[in-house]
């Protein structure tokens, strides 16, 4: 029974995604942005520290969630937006946050760093440039 149900929610998932990935990735037009609320852009913090993020005219919603005008939060450390409905990779530079998270902590080597928030659809999938935001940080 576990692995009929589990099955079958595959199914759905997979046609759900398809149908979706078919019709693009736009955010909606009411959308305005994502943004760090904080730290402040040329902040001194020490490690660990927190990151918080906001988004305007989108909701945030876990990964999986293929509604639009959804999304996740993403984090890029020293590194370049990803480009429109690519998917972004996860790794020491790209940090998800596909519960739905709105903040977290950083932990980081001291130096100067470009944090940059980057909202994606809820398969990973970049909302490009116009969802996301950078800042700079030095960690002492």
């Amino acid at each position: 029974m576990v692995k009929h149900t589990l099955w079958t929610a595959a199914i759905v998932m997979a046609v759900s995604s398809t149908a979706y990935a078919a019709s693009g990735n736009p955010p909606p037009a009411a959308a305005q942005g994502a943004y760090i609320v904080a730290p402040a852009d040329g902040a001194t913090v020490s490690s660990p520290f927190k990151v918080q993020f906001g988004v305007k005219g989108m909701t945030v919603a876990p990964a999986g969630t293929l509604s639009e005008g959804t999304g996740h939060y993403h984090l890029l450390i020293n590194t370049k937006v990803i480009p429109k409905g690519e998917v972004i990779p996860a790794d020491e530079k790209h940090l998800h946050f596909g519960k739905g998270q709105t903040e977290t902590e950083v932990k980081l080597d001291p130096g100067t760093y470009k944090l940059t928030v980057l909202f994606a659809d809820g398969l990973h999938k970049s909302y490009g440039d116009g969802m996301s935001s950078s800042i700079n940080v030095t960690v002492k």
